[in-house]
C-alpha cells in the first residue's frame, strides 16, 4: 500500500521514520518484502534504506545502491522511530571474524540513543543478542529449513495481538539460539514470545534495549524457500527438501503460503506500538 500525498496531508500526524539496514545479498527482494509489511497499516511510514559504510554489495547494482540507499555514516546524526536490521549469509563465521563487525557493534550502540525500537532479523537479531547480552549462536548439524510450527508463549503481549496459539513460519538457517541461555538472562528482561520444540526460540523481547529479535522469516515471499532449494539443487549443494512447505513434501508442487497473515500481524503490531510510544518530537528519541 502506498499512501498518496493528498491522503497524507489530511492526517495531522508525524510520519514514522523507519530505517532498514539491509545486509542481505538480494537487496531489492529483501527491501520489497519488508516494505510490503511495514507499509500495510493506515500510518504514514517514511522508509530509509541504509547500507554499511565500508562494505560494498556485490549482488546488487551500484546504480541501485547509489539511487536508493544511504550509508550509515550519512544517517548517524539522524533519529528513527524504528530500525530493522536484516539477516546476512555469514552464519558460519564467528562474529569477530565478520569484516564489518566493528561497524555493526557501533550501529547497535547507536540505536540506544538514536532509535526508539529496533527489530533484529535472523543474523541481525543473533548479533544483537551477542553484543548486548553475550549470548552466542551454535551451529546446527544440518540446516533448519522449511516451515516450522511455533507456539504463542505470550498471548497477552501487544506485539502478538491477533495471533493464533500456534502457526507456521519459514525457517532457513544453519545456527540456533538456545532457550536456556535466554532464560538465564530473564533478570535482564529477555523474554521469548514465540518458540518451537523443533526450531527453538523464534521471537525474543529485549525491553532494556527497546528491541525485538526474530530468528525466522515472516517476511519471506511464498517462493523464497523454493528459490533457495532450487539454487542449492542446481549447484549440487547437499540440501534437504524444506520441511512442511510443499504439499505432500513434493517439490514438484507449488508451495502454499501459510504465514502471510501472521507476518502482517507482527509487523503491524510493531508499528502500532512504535506509534503509541515514540515521542512526537523526533529529536527527543533517545533522551
Amino acid at each position: 500500500m502506498v499512501m498518496s500525498d493528498l491522503q497524507a496531508a489530511r492526517q495531522d500526524i508525524r510520519p514514522l521514520r523507519i530505517g532498514l539496514l539491509n545486509l542481505m545479498p538480494k537487496k531489492i527482494q529483501t527491501e520489497t518484502q519488508f516494505a510490503r509489511l511495514i507499509g500495510a497499516t493506515p500510518l504514514q511510514i517514511d522508509l530509509t534504506l541504509i547500507r554499511l559504510t565500508e562494505h560494498r554489495s556485490r549482488n546488487t547494482s551500484a546504480a541501485h545502491m547509489e539511487a536508493f540507499y544511504r550509508t550509515f555514516e550519512e544517517v548517524r546524526s539522524e533519529r528513527f522511530d524504528g530500525l530493522i536490521i536484516t539477516g546476512a549469509p555469514i552464519e558460519h563465521l564467528a562474529y569477530e571474524d565478520v569484516t564489518y563487525w566493528d561497524e555493526i557493534q557501533g550501529i547497535l550502540d547507536w540505536t540506544q540513543s538514536h532509535v526508539h525500537s529496533t527489530f533484529g532479523v535472523c543474523w541481525g537479531g543473533m548479533a544483537a543478542l551477542y553484543h548486548f547480552h553475550g549470548i552466542n549462536k551454535y551451529m546446527l548439524p544440518e540446516k533448519a529449513f522449511g516451515c516450522f510450527r511455533q507456539k504463542n508463549l505470550a498471548p497477552a503481549s501487544p506485539l502478538l495481538r491477533g495471533f493464533a496459539d500456534d502457526f507456521v513460519i519459514p525457517v532457513s538457517r544453519w545456527t540456533e539460539i538456545r532457550q536456556d541461555e535466554i532464560a538465564a538472562k530473564s533478570d535482564a528482561g529477555l523474554r521469548t514470545l514465540l518458540g518451537s520444540d523443533e526450531s527453538g526460540p523464534c521471537l525474543v523481547e529485549d525491553p532494556a534495549h527497546r528491541a525485538l529479535y526474530i530468528f525466522n522469516h515472516f517476511e519471506y515471499d511464498s517462493d523464497t524457500l523454493k528459490q533457495e532449494y532450487d539454487r542449492d539443487v542446481e549447484a549440487g549443494t547437499p540440501i534437504n527438501v524444506p520441511q512442511n512447505y510443499y504439499p505432500g513434501n513434493d517439490p514438484k508442487q507449488p508451495p502454499r503460503n501459510r504465514w502471510r497473515s501472521h507476518a502482517h500481524l507482527l509487523y503491524g503490531n510493531w508499528i502500532n506500538q512504535i506509534y503509541q510510544t515514540t515521542p512526537y518530537e523526533i529529536d527527543e528519541i533517545g533522551s
